[in-house]
């Protein structure tokens, strides 16, 4: 446990708040500017994608980590970091860090379901944080933060439920308290609003950038049922 988490053990912080779609910034008709391929593997990170590819998104944290950690895994075709789950349109990220836009920091998947399923991308996403810290992930506190898994079919719900059900048993036994991750179905891609430019493949970028990862130590059960 960081000393951050003891500190809230013992001074009781308050839950950064929702922002509602009344209060929500107004953003932007135009999408943000970004690259059109991958910096490490020269992939386009725009649909469309090669056909018999999947999406996943997710939201885990600080994006820039994340989004690493999915690169880096055997069947993963591309990957890019935006905003998603909120109400602004196309927004900033200062805008998203002002917590006036109600999106969270999220990475976009494409894998090759031959290689690894989807069911195998969330077994990542569950190990490589905490998801029961609710609007913050360690030190990185606000609804930008949140943990949340964003289906594009009933399929992927499904899946992102079995997954919750079958890591939320882990978690309790060792210890730990309510998976607070939302899980938000998402009707098309469009509603993932791609981050400026020098975020996409930051750390590939600026390797001894800014790197959190809030494991919680527990595995995930592999199969699932699902």
């Amino acid at each position: 446990m960081s000393w951050y988490d003891e500190l809230v053990g013992r001074v009781r912080l308050p839950e950064p708040a929702m922002v509602s779609p009344e209060q929500a910034l107004p953003g932007r008709a135009e999408p943000l500017v970004t690259p059109e391929t991958h910096y490490v593997n020269g992939h386009p990170i725009h649909p469309p994608f090669p056909s018999g590819l999947r999406t996943a998104i997710v939201a885990m944290g600080c994006f820039w980590g994340a989004e690493k950690g999915f690169w880096e895994l055997d069947g993963v075709y591309t990957t890019a970091v935006g905003y998603v789950g909120g109400f602004t349109p196309n927004p900033s990220y200062e805008e998203v860090c002002s917590g006036r836009t109600g999106h969270t920091e999220a990475v976009l998947v494409v894998f090759d379901p031959t290689v690894i399923d989807y069911a195998g991308v969330l077994r990542h996403f569950w190990e490589n944080h905490d998801p029961t810290q609710g609007m913050r992930q360690g030190n990185d506190r606000g609804t930008q933060y949140r943990s949340a898994i964003f289906p594009l079919d009933t399929d992927e719900a499904r899946i992102a439920r079995d997954t919750m059900a079958a890591y939320g048993e882990r978690l309790n036994a060792a210890g730990y308290g309510a998976i607070t991750t939302e899980i938000l179905p998402l009707p098309d891609v469009s509603t993932f609003y791609y981050a400026e430019g020098y975020h996409q493949q930051y750390l590939a970028k600026n390797p001894g950038g800014y790197c959190p990862v809030h494991a919680t130590g527990v595995s995930c059960p592999v199969g699932l049922g699902a």
